[in-house]
């Protein structure tokens, strides 16, 4: 299973009642947790499935399966890591909190559990991010983009230079007490009666896709659910099953698939070569 099968799966299966599709499920009951789950079952294919054969399912497709407090949510069998992010205005920032953007997922890196790296045998992943934009208030999935990290966010030494430029520069401080931490610092013994301590932790936080790539893709604002899809052409070439989609593009209405061109996020004087894929209801 790869992106492609996820999307054919959302074209036939548009959900954007998310949390009364799942609550009547017993599988989540806020919309964050809900589109974690249509997720899953968009790469799973397993919407009609009862829980036990949905379980057997999500099995056999992930490898791992995450949790909130480390990235990803889920990795496909020796295939991509997906990242799922809820926003509630269509311009909003993902909060990535204390996780820097993932170009790519490697199982070396001291953010990820103990599980996720030895789910399998791996030492990096392409990183897909899911974003779904939900209407405040009325639970309803208005738009859901995927897009690769590659594609999306600078390489792994943009940001863990800065984070360690900080890290040092916190470190530097004199006459107080460092204790060991993956934060940028946690320094003890502020003041003189030794009894205070500081955390210093990173915030992370980037633009949503939509908003990223509003250059080549603008919502219809028209319709009840737009969907956007960015993928450059050395992935594109790479899954074995392009051609499904492009089929299914032919017959299916407000299905479209584009070559553009997209900003290098390394070097955005150079241009990407990409497929756009947008579909809408």
């Amino acid at each position: 299973m790869n992106i492609i099968n996820a999307i054919i799966n959302l074209v036939n299966n548009p959900v954007t009642q998310l949390v009364n599709y799942y609550k009547t499920r017993n599988r989540a009951n806020n919309m964050g947790d809900a589109l974690e789950e249509y997720v899953k079952d968009l790469f799973a294919n397993s919407f009609e499935l009862n829980e036990v054969e949905r379980n057997r399912r999500l099995s056999e497709v992930f490898s791992y399966l995450g949790n909130n407090s480390n990235p990803p949510d889920a990795m496909l069998k020796n295939g991509d890591a997906i990242e799922v992010k809820k926003i509630e205005s269509p311009n909003s920032a993902l909060a990535l909190n204390s996780s820097y953007p993932k170009h790519k997922l490697y199982s070396n890196s001291s953010m990820i559990s103990k599980a996720c790296r030895q789910a399998e045998c791996w030492a990096e992943k392409d990183m897909i991010y899911a974003v779904g934009v939900v209407e405040k208030n009325k639970n309803i999935l208005k738009s859901l983009c995927f897009v690769y990290g590659t594609d999306y966010c600078a390489s792994d030494e943009v940001y863990s230079r800065i984070k360690a430029t900080i890290k040092n520069g916190v470190e530097a401080i004199s006459g107080v007490q460092f204790a060991e931490t993956k934060e940028l610092g946690h320094i003890n013994k502020v003041d003189p009666l030794g009894i205070t301590y500081m955390r210093v932790r990173g915030m992370w936080g980037i633009e949503n896709p939509f908003k990223v790539f509003n250059y080549i893709y603008e919502r219809d604002n028209s319709k009840e659910f737009n969907f956007m899809c960015i993928i450059d052409y050395e992935k594109w070439n790479s899954l074995d099953n392009i051609h499904e989609l492009i089929d299914l593009s032919l017959k299916t209405v407000n299905l479209e698939i584009v070559d553009v061109e997209i900003k290098n996020p390394d070097n955005p004087a150079k241009l990407v070569n990409a497929k756009l894929i947008k579909f809408s209801r």
